[in-house]
């Protein structure tokens, strides 16, 4: 059997999904499994792997769906369930939303700003419905504040949910997270910038709308961008969308109290620094304890890392011995920061656990989905499949592979919804491209989670969170006309980034290494 026909065959996983997902609109829980026995099946009529090889696969990348991809989605979901329970999202509400009554700088704020802080502290849709409810009650148009929040919701996917996409890349790949991270925030950084002011853009409808709120713009995508780059390089995954978007709202919000002064809402209620805290307290907690948990602290990080346990799951050629981090982990740490800020604001200990009851409840769905997709790409590794659709692709492209890499993330992130699932689905592939025209595997891996991004602002998910969360079930046909343009010109943009700063990228890490 030549190669083409493989490279055909290979596809066969992924354009189920694209048509499941993308054309059916089969909800991914029931594709994903499908796709995953297909991918099997294959792998063991034409790719002649040992039934024990193929199922093993499987198992390990159920294994590392569980823990720690699933453990990390749990974590940062009972965070933001707990800071609900508690009240303490409607004080940081208010807080956003006294600051100005200027739309354009509003759309900074709560899109962008607390938007990109959502994405970092919890994602999966969070980032999208609360910001898009916020300025629809606010008095936006509620196709405008879903389409605002969608594009907004792009960059700060990258490290969205405490960096799992990224963490989650690095593993399915064998790279290093922390270079992997500074390239990553490297590649987003034009973008980062640009973001803000397309926002501001479609706001003011037209360039025009930059008037006046020129200088804040380009702080807010600045005061993102530059500490993302810092913390990615010398703390990895985890912090850099936090600490990005925090800076972010100190920065915007600084600007328009001191340069906007007459924008300010009028008869804003007054909140105390001791309920703002408060409210704030389990991110607070959670940013605290993953810095002391992290290398920075290397007594620490060391002795918790001890606490693993390692398993040969994966019987094939090459397999190696998958271990479980049990307390180094950022699951286990903002669980146990969860718990303890919950239990600081008088929440008893047993009304936390229901809370984290109901959100492994909630997460049950996605759970299949993600098991599925991450078994699904090691069976596909193991069994050859990433390695011919790779070999093709270059084939095909040779040199000019890097400008068509961020379109398959994108493409990864519409069908799966997720960057994470799109980092697992097409990481290795584009790792394996990269070592056939001889780049970078850090470069073009990181192109995939950059094109990703893009890939989230059309993705059927991501606009029926949007619709649902301001109330315009039905207008999904309206929101995608308008975000696949945005999509395809940021597409495009990244793919020059990634063509042209390929050269580049062996001389930064190694002179940052």
């Amino acid at each position: 059997m030549n190669d083409i026909v493989l490279f055909c065959i290979a596809l066969i996983p992924v354009l189920w999904l694209i048509v499941s997902l993308g054309i059916l609109k089969i909800p991914g829980h029931k594709a994903c499994p499908i796709a995953l026995v297909i991918t099997i099946v294959l792998s063991l009529l034409v790719w002649k792997m040992p039934v024990a090889d193929s199922l093993t696969a499987a198992l390990e990348g159920g294994a590392m769906a569980i823990w720690p991809i699933m453990l990390i989605i749990v974590a940062a979901v009972f965070t933001y369930n707990l800071v609900t329970h508690t009240g303490g999202m409607e004080t940081i509400k208010k807080m956003m939303t006294t600051v100005s009554t200027d739309q354009r700088i509003l759309v900074l704020i709560i899109a962008w700003g607390f938007g990109g802080f959502l994405e970092a502290i919890a994602g999966f849709g969070t980032a999208v419905a609360i910001p898009a409810s916020i300025l629809a009650a606010l008095g936006f148009n509620p196709v405008f504040a879903a389409i605002i929040c969608l594009i907004a919701n792009t960059t700060p996917t990258a490290f969205g949910a405490i960096g799992l996409p990224v963490s989650t890349l690095a593993q399915v790949t064998g790279l290093n997270v922390n270079d992997l991270s500074f390239t990553i925030a490297i590649q987003l950084f034009i973008m980062i910038v640009v973001v803000p002011f397309v926002l501001v853009m479609f706001t003011g409808k037209g360039i025009k709308g930059l008037k006046g709120v020129f200088w804040i713009t380009l702080f807010s995508g600045i005061s993102f961008a530059l500490p993302q780059i810092f913390v990615a390089k010398f703390l990895g995954a985890e912090l850099p969308a936090i600490v990005g978007s925090v800076l972010c709202m100190a920065v915007t919000i600084f600007i328009a109290k001191v340069f906007y002064k007459d924008t300010a809402a009028k008869d804003q209620e007054k909140i105390d620094l001791k309920t703002a805290v408060m409210a704030w307290l389990p991110f607070i907690l959670v940013f605290v304890i993953i810095i002391l948990c992290s290398s920075l602290f290397p007594a620490i990080n060391g002795a918790l890392s001890q606490v693993k346990t390692s398993v040969q799951i994966y019987t094939g050629p090459h397999g190696k011995p998958f271990t479980f981090l049990w307390l180094a982990t950022p699951g286990t740490l903002i669980i146990f920061a969860t718990y303890l800020a919950g239990l600081i604001q008088g929440v008893k200990f047993g009304v936390i656990s229901k809370i984290l009851g109901n959100t492994v409840k909630q997460m049950l769905k996605s759970a299949i989905t993600i098991i599925s997709i991450v078994a699904l790409a090691k069976v596909m590794g193991y069994s050859g499949m990433i390695g011919i659709i790779a070999t093709i692709l270059v084939l095909l492209t040779g040199s000019y592979y890097p400008l068509i890499s961020p379109f398959i993330g994108a493409m990864g992130t519409f069908v799966t919804g997720s960057d994470t699932s799109a980092n697992v689905l097409f990481g290795g592939l584009q790792v394996e491209a990269a070592k056939a025209i001889g780049i970078s595997p850090y470069w073009l891996a990181a192109a995939n989670t950059a094109g990703a991004t893009a890939g989230k602002m059309i993705s059927p998910q991501s606009i029926a969170v949007a619709t649902a969360a301001t109330g315009i079930i039905g207008s999904e046909g309206k929101i995608l006309q308008t975000t696949l343009k945005v999509c395809l010109a940021y597409v495009v943009v990244i793919g020059l980034v990634v063509y042209f700063g390929a050269p580049l990228i062996e001389g930064l890490l190694s002179t940052f290494g």
